[in-house]
């Protein structure tokens, strides 16, 4: 299994109202990737640090921090996801942070958007992120 920090505060964004996080789902330490995901985008935009995210999602979202301890057990390492985002083994209790409006964080241009789509490999579907401001 790869590392983190499993004291830090670990994130999820949902378009949903919850209380608890169904085993299975995804949690991360950066919490501008949580609140993009919130949005359910097709397409994100992050910088090496992931602090300045942009998505092209269309729902109001929810940022949502686990609210109990989150031991080395609970997680699963997701490959090719740089140590961004991991999978939950187990249901885990949430608190909401913040309700948040369609562009926290800012939404892709439609250029943005085309340039993103242009770096999608041909035969592939899901989540596109490259570094921004290149």
């Amino acid at each position: 299994m790869e590392t983190c920090d499993y004291g830090a505060p670990w994130y999820h964004g949902s378009p949903e109202e919850l209380a608890v996080l169904r085993s299975g789902s995804w949690i991360t330490q950066f919490r501008e990737m949580a609140k993009a995901f919130s949005h359910k985008p097709s397409l994100m935009s992050l910088d090496d640090d992931c602090e300045h995210v942009k998505h092209n999602g269309r729902l109001r979202g929810y940022l949502y921090t686990v609210s109990e301890p989150v031991r080395p057990e609970d997680l699963c390492y997701l490959r090719d996801t740089a140590q961004t985002h991991w999978q939950t083994t187990r249901d885990l209790k949430l608190r909401l942070v913040s309700e948040l409006a369609v562009d926290d964080p800012p939404q892709l241009n439609e250029e943005e958007i085309a340039a993103l789509r242009e770096d999608i490999p041909e035969g592939t579907t899901g989540m596109v992120c490259t570094p921004d401001g290149e």
